[in-house]
């Protein structure tokens, strides 16, 4: 399986995306068939085959096509079918740019979903052609990279936030290191008035999206240790969990798997999609 990521350097580019991924399974992978996506508030533009099958299941929906397709931010689980050989080339576009990219079709928010809705007129007047954004990702990530620089960036260089947009990116900078009650002080407005901007513009919670960040802060920090070096008591309060039986119903609720299963399976539940097993080629 070949993977790679890299973030976007342009100061441009990097307002609006976190970051370029590419993912490749062939017929000989052995990779589990049926991974998890994690909850995640960020959308992801995936550059794929025009024929190649794509599916995803959630709690009670499944949601399937073939080709160049859009992840929407979403606060479930996704199953993803890995069962056939396939590509994807990633955009991972910061929490909330959707609000202030102009895109047809598409009504803000749109949460836990996939779906191709504006992408033909989206990949046309960017000039977007898959087959050799593809080619180009197996050989040469960084001639990838600089290309998705160039395509995209007559797109976003003339975008204006607005107020709405500038108070909850400021939010989201300070959302891991702050209390929630404390955000509206420290950015000199009404607590009410930035949760309800940032929900304008992410189709979120301030709390939602702080419980899916310590999720991927917790699976990255389980991610990267051996099943010995885990001590769940020293963990539990690590990640801001009051005892370890409160863990264990976390992870349990957003993955569906105890904190010993994942470490057991760990390779199932990671964020595959533009996240840390991405770091790995």
């Amino acid at each position: 399986m070949i993977q790679w990521l890299q973030q976007a350097e342009n100061s441009t580019i990097a307002r609006f995306i976190e970051c370029y991924w590419f993912i490749e399974k062939d017929q000989a992978a052995g990779s589990e068939p049926f991974p998890q996506l994690n909850p995640d508030p960020c959308p992801h533009l995936m550059l794929s085959p025009s024929k190649q099958f794509y599916g995803y299941q959630s709690k009670d929906v499944v949601y399937e096509g073939r080709g160049s397709h859009w992840i929407f931010p979403h606060s479930e689980t996704f199953t993803l079918d890995h069962s056939k050989p396939f590509q994807h080339l990633g955009i991972k576009f910061h929490a909330g740019a959707l609000y202030s990219l102009v895109i047809p079709e598409y009504s803000h928010p749109s949460l836990n979903s996939v779906s191709c809705l504006g992408l033909s007129h989206l990949k046309a007047s960017l000039k977007m052609d898959e087959t050799m954004l593809l080619k180009l990702a197996q050989t040469d990530s960084q001639g990838c990279v600089e290309q998705l620089d160039s395509l995209l960036m007559p797109w976003l260089v003339g975008i204006e936030q607005d107020k709405h947009s500038e108070l909850s990116q400021k939010a989201l900078l300070l959302l891991n290191s702050s209390n929630i009650a404390d955000l509206g002080e420290r950015l000199f407005c009404s607590q009410r008035t930035l949760e309800r901007s940032f929900a304008r513009v992410t189709g979120l919670s301030l709390k939602q999206v702080q419980s899916m960040n310590k999720l991927e802060a917790l699976l990255e920090y389980l991610y990267q240790r051996g099943v010995a070096e885990l001590d769940w008591v020293d963990i539990a309060y690590r990640f801001g969990f009051s005892d370890q039986p409160h863990l264990i119903r976390h992870l349990k609720k957003q993955i569906g798997l105890t904190p010993q299963r994942y470490a057991e399976q760990r390779g199932l539940t990671i964020d595959v999609y533009g996240g840390v097993a991405a770091n790995k080629r």
